[in-house]
């Protein structure tokens, strides 16, 4: 039976002081989105309507899903099932994968349409936090990978699996992002 003191949070301090600092970015980048939003909210009314909000809304599904698998792989290192929690991070990498294709198809439609940072205020707004965020997917896709070849080499146990805890943790805080994110750019007007 294990005895240890229940720890305030999952995974290892400093992924929570990462997170933290990454959520006070994106926080103020949407403070300053809604305030410029409120200043030219004619133009952002329209221009909003131009963005795929179908590809929005089916990203923001592989992401809840990917979260969900996220979740499943915890609980099953936390059982100490190494291929269950391998398989669910592999899952998770899968959909994370698929939000990457439809938001790069997304983005090759806007830059087709000769759209960039300079076009106006709202598209340097939407590209500049899709960006950022995308970039967020990648890192989080790269700790995910880099927990899933730790477990596959038997790194982690229902002892010690603080590596995948910290790998959930970084991957819900993208996925959280975009919840706000979504709604707040493609939907809220």
């Amino acid at each position: 039976m294990d005895y240890r003191e229940p720890k305030l949070l999952p995974g290892d301090l400093a992924i929570w002081l990462f997170i933290f600092m990454e959520l006070l970015v994106f926080g103020l980048f949407f403070i300053v989105y809604a305030v410029m939003r409120i200043q030219n909210i004619e133009m952002f009314n329209h221009y909003q309507l131009t963005l795929n909000r179908e590809l929005g809304a089916a990203n923001t599904l592989l992401l809840i899903t990917s979260s969900y698998f996220v979740v499943r792989a915890v609980h099953a290192i936390r059982v100490d099932n190494v291929k269950k929690c391998i398989y669910w991070i592999y899952a998770a990498l899968a959909t994370g994968a698929g939000f990457l294709i439809l938001k790069s198809v997304e983005y090759s439609d806007t830059f087709a349409a000769g759209i960039n940072l300079s076009t106006n205020m709202f598209y340097m707004f939407y590209l500049s936090l899709t960006l950022f965020h995308f970039l967020h997917v990648i890192l989080g896709m790269l700790i995910l990978f880099a927990v899933a070849i730790k477990a596959q080499r038997g790194a982690y146990s229902a002892q010690n699996h603080t590596g995948v805890e910290t790998g959930a943790s970084y991957w819900h805080m993208v996925d959280l992002v975009w919840i706000i994110l979504f709604p707040l750019v493609y939907i809220i007007r």
